[in-house]
């Protein structure tokens, strides 16, 4: 299954008339790939080709410590949330599971879209899990001293959990020019046949603890985005907030990533005309779920997960990860993928 940028708005008109197929995060993930990553590389790779982990590692999230990239991923094999690590951003080695004991009110096995932020002197880790209460999936935080884990939690309710919207997920933490702290989440709400909404809620320092109330941000609104907009994204440069997010059902070739700006943190945000952004293309299909970082010369990247044209779902079918650049300017995003073809590598070291 596979689009070109006028294919993909013929097959969203089709689809709208149609009906989407309900898409829910991490749901119906398929097994990791029988191959394992290459090892952790100690020299600096001058040329890279995606995916750079090809394996079922969907959700990816990056961040970067000392000379040591971390990724984190849905769970699957790898545990509740898997854990990759590279010293180049072209070689990964898996590293176990940073999440190994749920806290008592979530269920195992949907553990979704973790990231990871360092506030106070420690390492937060937001993520999704099924909630015992309202059988729902909500949004939880843990927290450890490295970014290896392991990651703990002794609470005994979610962090967010919009039960009456469908439950809450995809969690990202945002720390403003001013030192301040937000999260971005998305109600669940295409669970159940609702309006799905982008919210952001200030955080205290330590990250622990939401403060005033939450702000919706986004809707899904627009043709191609379907029944559902998710994974939000906040990036701030030359003073726009650029507001990152994924849309359409997550496993077909429809999931593409858009973007808003604003001047405010809380909005009003003005999605772009363009959109989508980052689309299926060749044998990349359903690029999304999205984070940025920027590596060591400067440039910032866009980590997202995709799937092999033609094995959507299929029992062959995985969502490896994937690089590309990404640039924000004047109020305009430009992707630089999805790509196939062999390219410079990250400057992933000083």
């Amino acid at each position: 299954m596979t689009c070109s940028r006028t294919r993909l708005l013929t097959s969203l008109l089709c689809a709208a008339l149609l009906g989407f197929p309900a898409s829910a995060g991490g749901a119906g993930a398929p097994a990791p790939r029988a191959s394992a990553p290459a090892a952790i590389q100690t020299t600096m790779t001058k040329t890279f080709k995606n995916p750079v982990l090809d394996i079922n590692f969907p959700d990816p999230f990056i961040l970067r410590v000392g000379d040591t990239y971390h990724a984190y991923a849905t769970n699957g094999a790898g545990g509740n949330v898997p854990h990759a690590v590279s010293s180049d951003l072209v070689h990964w080695q898996m590293a176990g599971d940073v999440l190994p004991l749920l806290p008592s009110w979530a269920e195992p096995g949907l553990t979704w879209a973790p990231e990871v932020s360092h506030l106070g002197g420690r390492y937060q880790l937001y993520f999704t899990a099924h909630d015992k209460n309202t059988q729902r999936q909500c949004v939880g935080v843990a927290v450890a001293d490295s970014p290896a884990g392991p990651f703990m939690s002794d609470a005994t309710a979610p962090l967010v959990c919009q039960a009456d919207e469908g439950g809450s997920i995809d969690a990202s933490p945002f720390v403003d020019d001013d030192g301040k702290v937000y999260l971005l989440w998305k109600n669940d709400g295409n669970c159940c046949n609702l309006a799905t909404h982008l919210y952001i809620q200030p955080l205290s320092a330590d990250g622990l603890t939401l403060g005033g109330k939450p702000t919706s941000l986004l809707v899904n609104d627009q043709l191609w985005e379907g029944r559902v907009i998710e994974a939000p994204t906040l990036h701030k440069q030359g003073g726009v907030y650029y507001l990152l997010y994924s849309a359409g059902p997550f496993d077909s070739d429809l999931y593409s990533v858009g973007y808003a700006t604003s001047k405010s943190v809380t909005g009003p945000y003005q999605k772009a005309e363009e959109n989508p952004v980052l689309f299926s293309d060749g044998e990349v299909a359903g690029p999304g779920h999205q984070s940025v970082f920027s590596d060591a010369a400067g440039q910032t990247w866009m980590v997202y997960h995709a799937w092999t044209a033609g094995q959507i779902g299929d029992d062959v079918g995985y969502r490896s990860m994937r690089l590309d650049k990404v640039n924000f300017s004047g109020g305009k995003v430009t992707v630089n993928g999805p790509t196939t073809t062999t390219q410079p590598a990250p400057k992933a070291q000083p």
